[in-house]
């Protein structure tokens, strides 16, 4: 099974982003032979005292073929946006071959409604989206 992996560290605590990169081998040693897609998030970015620079971190995430971003969930910045880049690498990768759907994971539906998820009082056109 392929999956994809949010990274998270926190931007103040080097020890934090030297777990990661055992992180990163535990779970590709767990799935392997399957494909895993990576996306590493450095939180807590509101703050202004860091243990961890940018560019050591644009390095790790070059070597490791992931993109980068920071968030804050005390402000709620690009909390959403880390999960909807990790769901579109998913997605991209599915799309160029690079990881496959598990029969048991269904399959994609695009456009058309979710059924647990419809909204009853929205035009059914407010309801479609891409469903695994």
């Amino acid at each position: 099974m392929e999956a994809g992996c949010l990274l998270v560290f926190d931007l103040g605590n080097r020890e934090s982003f030297r777990v990661i990169e055992r992180q990163y081998t535990e779970v590709c040693n767990r799935v392997n032979p399957y494909t895993v897609l990576f996306v590493l998030v450095g939180h807590k970015c509101e703050r202004k005292e860091r243990e961890v620079n940018q560019e050591e971190v644009e390095q790790f995430a070059s070597a490791l073929g992931a993109p980068y971003i920071e968030a804050s969930a005390r402000t709620g910045h690009n909390v959403a946006e880390a999960f909807e880049l990790l769901t579109r690498r998913i997605y991209q990768g599915y799309l160029s071959g690079e990881v496959s759907l598990h029969e048991r994971w269904g399959k994609i539906h695009k456009d058309k409604p979710a059924e647990n998820k419809t909204n009853k009082n929205e035009p059914a056109e407010n309801n479609k989206c891409c469903v695994l």
